[in-house]
């Protein structure tokens, strides 16, 4: 009998801390960007961009190799093994076309990537889904195929936490439209909240002139 008591124990004690990771899960938490935190934009195939834009950070491609778009040298620093098709686009740090500094951030994008789409969603919205001119509040937030900026801003509540965190898991297309906004509102003391929200997305993001 006392055997039979200590193994009930045990599996209790062993259920206990297996939920403590379950319960974890309940609010959204934020990946390590490795050395793609360096990066403002990182594309795989290419990166193309139409008028007068500033990117603040690096830009790069990889392993594809192609760049449009984008003011040359001296305005820019250029690397790599690509080619930087002539544009309007400043970017205040490096532009790498290729090369293993734009290879090794990618890695490190796709286990950044890989720990967001894990996490389990607070919210799961329509198929496609219209998130402009609503409030929301953290957590992860899922959308099966596609989310779209179109009506208006989207306003994120930070609740007076600065430490809060906002994931979006969009499955394949994230679209915005022209001068669409974003808006954080009582965020803390955090003074760059946007660093606390992350959008996964799958396929493609399409961002309209002025976003």
């Amino acid at each position: 009998m006392k055997k039979k008591i200590l193994i009930l124990a045990a599996v209790l004690a062993l259920v206990a801390v297996m939920a403590l990771p379950l319960f974890a899960l309940a609010a959204a938490i934020a990946p390590s960007l490795g050395t793609a935190a360096n990066f403002g934009v990182l594309g795989a195939t290419t990166v193309t961009n139409t008028g007068a834009t500033v990117i603040t950070g690096d830009l790069g491609v990889s392993p594809g190799t192609a760049i449009t778009g984008f003011q040359p040298a001296p305005l820019n620093t250029i690397t790599g093994p690509g080619t930087v098709t002539a544009g309007l686009v400043i970017v205040t740090g490096t532009i790498y076309a290729g090369g293993t500094v734009a290879a090794q951030a990618q890695v490190d994008a796709a286990i950044a990537y890989n720990a967001l789409i894990a996490q389990a969603p607070n919210t799961t919205y329509n198929p496609i889904q219209e998130i402009g001119g609503l409030t929301l509040t953290p957590g992860v937030y899922s959308f099966p195929s596609s989310a779209q900026i179109t009506a208006g801003p989207v306003t994120l509540n930070f609740q007076n936490n600065p430490n809060a965190i906002f994931i979006f898991q969009v499955g394949s297309t994230l679209i915005t439209g022209v001068g669409s906004q974003v808006i954080v509102i009582n965020a803390g003391n955090n003074v760059s909240p946007g660093a606390n929200v992350y959008w996964a997305v799958g396929s493609s993001a399409t961002i309209g002139v002025g976003s």
